[in-house]
């Protein structure tokens, strides 16, 4: 049986892909820093384990001292990180990395995390200009795509076959901060206006981790290196996201289009510019999504209800990320203004 290691596999992208490999007789070896986290379902399928931490050099020999057919790291964010990675990967027959569409730069130079949005006039493919390493922490807004590119770069120069995986907003059972959380809580609690900002397009392609694990398949067992866009077929608004989320659990909002020259992001998918990537590289190597956005959302909307009915609180309800959209009050105040000028 083929042997595959996931590297930061508790999220939704390790999900996916343990559950896609199963399902083709892969063994698997999932990691991750807290063993809570690990999906119970994935252990009583037989996926083994390992408490990792990514960033140490001996704890990730370790768990890599066995080789594999193919490694998944779902955690690699910079140079330093992928370049842990080589001394092992004459022992892996292909590596993946989970790179991001935050590398890609505009013609002004502009990308996803820039102060001036980005505005690409179609459909971005891989040979799009990118970020340039810039010294920046990870982790910052300027500096998260910029070290991925950095990360690509040393894999890349590395000679061992690799393919870098470039997904859009990631969407998924286990995902650390799962965007629909906006539309679901506001369905669960009856919340029936929904702002719309006038000004922005709210397309930003979504990218299912049902649908990455599915490229990941199909070329595990590909020669050669690969850099691939890897997006849903479709690309829905926000407003379309809105309405399917609600639709699953039984609700309507009531949209409202605000101009409020003061008014804010009002929802994750709010952009100046649509934002979609070009996959026709990755369909060429013989991948097959496993849907659209509609039919690989409902496993996230199930499980997300779920969470909502059976704890008091959910595991990213104290995310900074999502305070400003459940700001009710703020919302009825800019409603009773632009009431009361129409």
């Amino acid at each position: 049986m083929p042997r595959a290691v996931i590297l930061g596999g508790t999220g939704a992208i390790g999900y996916a892909v343990a559950n896609r490999l199963l399902a083709d007789n892969w063994t698997i070896i999932s990691t991750g820093r807290n063993r809570a986290h690990f999906p119970f379902s994935l252990a009583k399928k037989g996926v083994r384990f390992e408490v990792t931490d990514r960033g140490d050099s001996r704890s990730l020999a370790k768990v890599l001292a066995g080789g594999a057919d193919l490694l998944v790291d779902c955690v690699c964010y910079d140079a330093v990180g992928a370049r842990m990675l080589l001394p092992h990967l004459a022992n892996i027959s292909r590596t993946v990395m989970i790179s991001s569409k935050a590398i890609y730069v505009d013609a002004s130079g502009n990308h996803s995390n820039s102060d001036t949005p980005p505005s690409f006039a179609y459909p971005i493919d891989e040979e799009q200009p990118t970020m340039r390493p810039n010294g920046l922490d990870p982790d910052s807004r300027m500096g998260y795509g910029a070290n991925k590119a950095a990360a690509e770069e040393t894999l890349l120069d590395s000679g061992f076959l690799v393919t870098i995986l470039r997904p859009s907003k990631i969407h998924g059972v286990h995902a650390r901060r799962p965007r629909e959380w906006v539309f679901v809580r506001r369905a669960l609690e009856r919340r029936s206006p929904l702002l719309v900002s006038a000004q922005r397009s709210g397309v930003d392609h979504p990218s299912a981790a049902a649908n990455i694990a599915a490229l990941i398949a199909t070329v595990a067992p590909l020669s050669g290196n690969h850099i691939l866009n890897i997006a849903d077929p479709d690309a829905p608004s926000g407003m379309q996201i809105a309405h399917i989320v609600a639709d699953y659990l039984g609700w309507l909002f009531d949209v409202k289009v605000v101009t409020d020259p003061q008014d804010r992001w009002l929802h994750p998918w709010d952009t100046r510019y649509a934002i979609t990537l070009d996959t026709r590289r990755a369909e060429q190597l013989g991948y097959r999504p496993a849907g659209n956005y509609a039919t690989t959302v409902k496993a996230e909307l199930r499980w997300l209800k779920a969470l909502a009915h059976n704890s008091p609180t959910v595991p990213f309800g104290d995310d900074p990320f999502f305070a400003p959209y459940f700001d009710y009050r703020g919302e009825d105040r800019l409603l009773a203004r632009a009431h009361n000028r129409s």
